[in-house]
């Protein structure tokens, strides 16, 4: 009865070697140097190659147990952990969580191999369409790219929100925070958040979301890039923020059970966690760890609230008074350059809410909100008429 060997590259190349020595092809030595062993280990497979044939070049070792393997009782446990708490984890996350809560230190690729055998996960893999990687930025500070990500990040213990991901292109350091919406109002309470921590970056690249983007006018955020001079990039497609994209999977994945396993149910509660343990635990295992150049900019003497805020212009007319939401102002005397009757200040709505009005100076002005309301006038929606054709059909 004919007996099947399975071989390895290697072993095939081993039994080519020992055939042609049989024939006298080649001596000792020279099996050795193209095998890269020793003589005597050569002379060993040699001698057991002559005995059992092409079985001889099999190692003994094959199919049995690793001496240094971990205990069977060892791997059931961490099945069973698994399928009680940690189901729908991934093996380097539960690797991670097995370490940190359960104190069972197992490598994670040994994890995805018991996982793999117990048919928790199987080896087939999503293809995906070839894409052409975009080099990094070569300095932190060059490039942040800011997205936002719409999921149910608390799995119904409180309303779906958004999470705003900001990552730096060239290192990978993230800063994320969570939010109602991604509305100009929590995107420029991120920006704020991001300068007074890291620095002012050279350019922000974003999709043409209106918050981000419009056409015909400058959108607040606009705005805000103009004045510290940073230049604000365009993305044609999701796929061209490919980091800041992959980085949403990863947080819908670990950062939806992280907040699980504590119970966190509230965006308040969400964003303690993220700067009390999530970002830096996370930048430490993902961020880049060479040094490299810093080359964000300074908001020392930058008044950051006058910035990042909603900012409209109005004209002043010839008793100095001006309107806003339906408010007349008066503008008092002050030290600082009065506006001429028909120039234009800037009124600043800052994020608390407060309104400041300034000069083309960039001096803050003094007014007093009038008792006087302006009456706006009620938008109707046009009534079309009983003969109209859209009624007729």
């Amino acid at each position: 009865m004919e007996q099947k060997l399975t071989m390895s590259t290697k072993e095939r190349k081993r039994l080519k070697v020992l055939s042609e020595h049989e024939r006298g092809k080649l001596t000792v030595v020279e099996s050795a140097e193209i095998l890269g062993i020793s003589e005597r280990q050569t002379y060993r497979i040699i001698s057991r190659y002559k005995k059992t044939g092409d079985a001889g070049v099999i190692h003994l070792l094959r199919g049995s147990k690793s001496n240094r393997g971990y205990p069977e009782a060892i791997k059931e446990k961490v099945i069973e952990i698994y399928w009680e708490k940690y189901r729908d984890f991934g093996p380097t996350l539960f690797a991670e969580k097995l370490e940190e809560r359960e104190e069972i230190k197992v490598n994670h690729e040994t994890v995805r191999r018991w996982m793999r055998g117990s048919g928790i996960i199987t080896n087939e893999r999503k293809k995906r369409p070839h894409k052409k990687r975009r080099e990094r930025r070569a300095a932190k500070g060059e490039m942040l790219q800011l997205d936002g990500s719409h999921h149910d990040w608390f799995e119904g213990r409180a309303p779906k929100c958004c999470l705003l991901n900001m990552v730096d292109d060239a290192s990978g350091q993230v800063f994320l925070r969570f939010s109602e919406g991604e509305t100009t109002q929590s995107v420029l309470e991120a920006l704020t958040g991001y300068c007074k921590e890291s620095g002012i970056p050279q350019s922000i690249y974003t999709d043409r979301y209106s918050v981000y983007y419009a056409e015909q006018s400058r959108t607040d955020y606009q705005k805000a890039l103009e004045k510290l001079a940073i230049r604000a990039i365009y993305a044609n497609s999701p796929q061209a923020k490919g980091r800041v994209e992959r980085g949403n999977r990863t947080h819908q994945d670990r950062l939806v059970k992280e907040m699980r396993l504590r119970n966190i149910s509230s965006i308040a509660e969400g964003n303690k966690f993220l700067k009390e343990y999530f970002i830096e635990t996370y930048n430490s295992k993902f961020m880049l760890a060479e040094e490299m150049a810093d080359i964000h900019g300074s908001v020392a003497g930058k008044d950051l609230a006058s910035i990042f805020c909603y900012e409209t212009e109005r004209q002043v007319k010839n008793d100095y008074t001006f309107s806003y939401e339906g408010i007349e102002y008066q503008i008092e005397r002050s030290d600082a350059i009065m506006p001429h009757v028909k120039d234009n200040v800037f009124v600043r709505k800052y994020l608390d809410e407060s309104m400041h009005i300034f000069n083309k100076s960039e001096e803050e002005l003094l007014v007093k909100r009038l008792k006087k309301t302006l009456k706006l006038k009620e938008k109707r929606s046009p009534v079309p008429q009983a003969d109209h054709p859209w009624k007729r059909y």
